[in-house]
């Protein structure tokens, strides 16, 4: 094993400009999917501790059944796409999170968590499959020194539609919640068991509107110009350096760029779906709250657009994630030593510390890989299960002392993303 600084190979695409837009374009609006499936999380946190009686532990499963989905079917989902190709894999990613959406309807009318549960596996399990896909296709849609770049205009995709959806959801599931959990406190059981009914239902309609959307993407995206790009075929140099190459296990940057993967996914999680909770117990009501978590992604559109104008020419992927990690540093310790709205404001500014990491670390982990990519790409996708645990692990520390002080999960986390910016990306054996 050496450490040196290695050149990162471009991809060689053989598609005309135009088809590069447009397939950027399309990809965009799957990472708009993205973004607005996974941030209804951070309403739908607070909205089931609330109707089905959860405490804090309980509740961040929520995050833990979307995100596990991730770490089971990566590797499933890479063995489909080499059977079904970018685009029809992607079809049936939509179709799969259709499934989900539809599971809702059954959990919502009978009130049963494990059900609620079930669907966001489901959720989960088709956005695994989507993002095996979509992440390394735009990665190597181009030049990789701008893979970052690119990844950053998905980023904002993606961002927008998780600032909007908090607003959508939290505006039909949380209207007039506080009014609500003030009435069950003087509720007899057979009231409270109705009203909690009537919340729970709440969800049902914008559950079917979502499987309905989803479908129609689904079938938009088979018929669609997306080009099936071969990652098998490798350019000439990345041949020679994967000549002596056998196993994925070879590419040590792959494995310590999928752990700082796992740990980034972690704390953004944190970031975006517990800041509603937390601003409710620092005695923010949540027709505040609410949103919170659309601050943490316009904070994140906002490093995206910086990302988008910087990188690569004013400063380096690598850069740019050394940045973030000293920033996601410095929020976080402010956020653990300060009080009431600043402290939550600060965990919602994370999303700018936050912005470029996942843009940056992509590209940096799977440079070099040639025939090795989807796998690598897979170790990747495994490695978002890291927003079904540390979120958990953050619930279970916020029960135990309080929420504030659970926030301390996410120094050492961004401690490694800088180690990984500075050393890690740069380990290599020949």
């Amino acid at each position: 094993m050496n450490v040196n600084n290695p050149k990162i190979t471009s991809h060689k695409s053989n598609y005309s400009n135009s088809s590069t837009n447009r397939s950027i374009i399309i990809i965009g609006a799957l990472f708009f999917i993205f973004g607005f499936v996974t941030w209804l999380n951070s309403v739908l946190i607070p909205y089931l501790k609330i109707a089905c009686e959860l405490n804090n532990f309980q509740a961040y499963f929520v995050v833990s059944a979307f995100y596990i989905s991730y770490l089971v079917m990566a590797l499933p989902s890479a063995w489909v796409l080499k059977v079904t190709g970018f685009k029809k894999g992607m079809s049936l990613g939509l179709l799969v999170m259709a499934v989900g959406a539809l599971i809702f309807v059954p959990a919502a009318f009978t009130r049963t968590y494990g059900l609620f549960l079930l669907g966001l596996f489901v959720q989960g399990t088709g956005l695994a499959i989507l993002q095996t896909a979509a992440n390394p296709y735009i990665t190597i849609l181009g030049p990789i020194e701008s893979a970052a770049k690119r990844i950053s205009i998905m980023g904002i995709c993606n961002k927008v539609a998780g600032a909007l959806a908090p607003i959508v959801l939290g505006a039909i599931a949380l209207k007039n919640v506080d009014f609500l959990v003030e009435e069950l406190k003087t509720m007899d059981l057979a009231e409270k068991a109705n009203a909690l009914n009537m919340l729970s239902e709440r969800v049902v309609l914008p559950y079917l509107i979502m499987m309905g959307v989803l479908i129609l993407l689904a079938i938009l995206i088979y018929y669609s110009s997306l080009p099936n790009i071969d990652t098998d075929a490798e350019d000439e140099t990345i041949a020679k350096i994967n000549i002596n190459k056998k196993s994925i296990f070879q590419f040590p940057h792959l494995l310590l760029g999928t752990l700082a993967m796992f740990l980034y996914i972690g704390v953004e999680v944190i970031a975006g779906d517990t800041v509603i909770s937390y601003g409710a117990s620092q005695g923010i009501p949540f027709t505040t709250a609410k949103f919170f978590t659309t601050y943490t992604l316009v904070a994140m559109i906002v490093g995206y657009v910086i990302g988008i104008f910087t990188i690569p020419r004013y400063v380096s992927q690598e850069k740019a994630l050394s940045i973030s990690a000293v920033l996601g540093l410095v929020l976080g310790l402010g956020a653990i030593f300060s009080n009431g709205f600043t402290s939550v404001l600060l965990i919602s500014l994370l999303g700018l510390a936050n912005a470029l990491v996942f843009p940056a670390i992509w590209p940096m982990a799977i440079a070099g890989l040639g025939r090795f990519t989807k796998i690598g790409a897979s170790f990747l996708i495994m490695a978002i299960a890291g927003g079904a645990v540390l979120p958990l692990i953050y619930g279970y520390l916020a029960d135990l002392f309080d929420p504030k002080q659970a926030y301390w999960i996410v120094i050492p986390c961004y401690i490694y993303i800088l180690f990984f910016a500075q050393i890690g990306y740069k380990i290599r054996r020949n």
